[in-house]
């Protein structure tokens, strides 16, 4: 796994939703690219993260004029594809290795694919990011 270092921004934007929600907050990616912030937090405490009816998620997006994404973090490579690829149902995840390079290869059910790779592939980036970050992942293709 990669030593991870947090920009003060990103620490900044952590303190926030763990003042605003009480959760712990495991890591923050600033996606400028979709113009969003995604927090990693223990899978248990995602539902509290968003709040009732998104109502926390709704509230940082208000003070920090990004759109917010919550996921449940897992050491577990295939765990951390189900968290950030919810509400895809995932078949199967395999980890290829090819000349120094990693690809994880994602079958989602057939019905779930559009859901899994998201508008304009946002939510592929997104588990495209959150691989490379924790696991040294070069690439995803979702099948």
């Amino acid at each position: 796994m990669n030593s991870i270092k947090l920009t003060p921004e990103e620490i900044r934007y952590m303190a926030l939703l763990h003042e605003l929600t009480g959760v712990n907050v495991r890591d923050c990616i600033i996606d400028d690219e979709f113009n969003r912030i995604i927090f990693l937090v223990n899978p248990d405490e995602v539902g509290v993260a968003v709040g009732t009816k998104g109502v926390n998620v709704q509230r940082m997006k208000k003070i920090v004029g990004k759109n917010i994404e919550i996921v449940g973090y897992s050491d577990k490579v295939e765990e951390l594809v189900k968290y950030a690829l919810m509400p895809a149902r995932i078949r199967d995840v395999r980890i290829i290795e090819r000349l120094g390079k990693k690809t994880v290869y994602v079958n989602v059910e057939p019905n779930d694919k559009g859901l899994a790779i998201g508008r304009n592939g946002k939510n592929v980036a997104r588990l495209k990011t959150i691989l490379k970050r924790y696991h040294d992942i070069d690439s995803v293709t979702i099948a």
